[in-house]
């Protein structure tokens, strides 16, 4: 495979985050041009690779046998050269493995990574993924089965998911399956607004008494009903490593979640999360911000051209949809103000098309 020219990122631009490196090792392994990214995670309080970073280097490096150099904890710089197409196969990636102990780096993160190169591989994929599934600062596991599984599937991106054990911050030990399934192209389609008919959800704790999951759901419940909303919240006692607790509901195309701590009643952690979901009802769009980002790089990849709305433009949807203009020639306009509803269109390049 002869090599592209090296792309040159600053991982200083726009939010400065994790999302920066996510996004050019995906295309990056997708596209098999290489990259060199610098100011990793520059405005972040710990900048550079932590064990959730590396982990996804590495994870995206197997699938095309990437060349690296600076992959190492708190790198600030590294440079990937992938060396193949993208390899499907049975893949396991540990968080715990880059760290020198345990971790809850978040394994949906690092999903995310892997996911569009492997649905452009020859043959389906078997991944298996270790860490975090339900931490803060990332997308919990039932963000990513019921909310952003089913929007990528509309656009042809088909896998299933396995929740097999739950991974809590700080200690992580969480597991999660997946099954892709390969395609040869993705096509666009509209996320139009979705009239709520149910919230669903799920009350959750792991090492902790029974009566904690029961008032989360019992207060999420009666909450909700009093805005005329029906539910259907699962109470669960999980297997984990740790003590961890939380609630996470979800409408078609939006996801809420409130994690517990020492000392925050139940009732609180369920009022937060009935708090975000009443404030995305109020604005009538299609998607709720964390989705309206993460659309982004699949619509990119497409045939043809979609429009959403969304609750909030953030900073983090700004600086991906810059960073997917330096990597593809894709045409991604955004009309709305930061941290106000917006609408975002999103004319894909065809990736794989004829």
């Amino acid at each position: 495979m002869a090599e592209q020219p090296l792309l040159l990122i600053d991982g200083s631009q726009g939010e400065g985050g994790g999302q920066v490196l996510r996004t050019s090792l995906s295309l990056s392994a997708l596209t098999g041009r290489p990259f060199h990214l610098f100011n990793i995670r520059a405005n972040r309080s710990k900048p550079g690779l932590r064990p959730q970073h590396l982990t996804a280097v590495h994870a995206a490096a197997a699938l095309c046998q990437a060349q690296l150099r600076g992959d190492k904890l708190n790198s600030v710089s590294l440079e990937f050269h992938p060396q193949t197409p993208p390899q499907s196969g049975t893949y396991r990636f540990d968080v715990q493995d880059a760290a020198s102990h345990g971790s809850a780096g978040a394994v949906t993160l690092i999903f995310q990574t892997i996911l569009w190169p492997l649905l452009f591989a020859a043959a389906p994929s078997q991944v298996t993924l270790r860490g975090g599934t339900h931490v803060p600062f990332s997308p919990p596991y039932h963000y990513l089965a019921e909310v952003a599984r089913p929007a990528f599937a509309r656009l042809g991106a088909l896998f299933t998911l396995n929740l097999t054990a739950w991974g809590w911050n700080p200690g992580g030990g969480g597991e999660v399956t997946a099954v892709i399934t390969p395609t040869t192209h993705l096509r666009a389609a509209d996320f139009d607004h979705v009239p709520v008919q149910q919230v669903q959800g799920v009350a959750a704790v792991s090492n902790l008494p029974a009566h904690i999951p029961n008032r989360m759901a019992h207060r999420a419940h009666n909450l909700l009903r009093e805005k005329g909303l029906r539910t259907n919240i699962q109470e669960i006692r999980a297997r984990g490593l740790t003590p961890g607790a939380g609630i996470f509901l979800w409408l078609p195309q939006a996801g809420f979640s409130s994690l517990g701590r020492k000392g925050l009643p139940a009732d609180k952690v369920a009022e937060t999360a009935v708090a975000q979901l009443a404030a995305f009802m109020d604005n009538n769009v299609a998607v709720d911000h964390y989705l309206a980002d993460q659309l982004l790089l699949p619509l990119a990849l497409a045939h043809g051209t979609a429009t959403y709305t969304t609750d909030a433009l953030t900073q983090h949807t700004l600086t991906n949809a810059q960073l997917l203009r330096q990597w593809l020639d894709v045409d991604i306009h955004i009309q709305g103000d930061l941290d106000h509803p917006a609408t975002i269109t999103v004319t894909g390049i065809d990736f794989g098309g004829d």
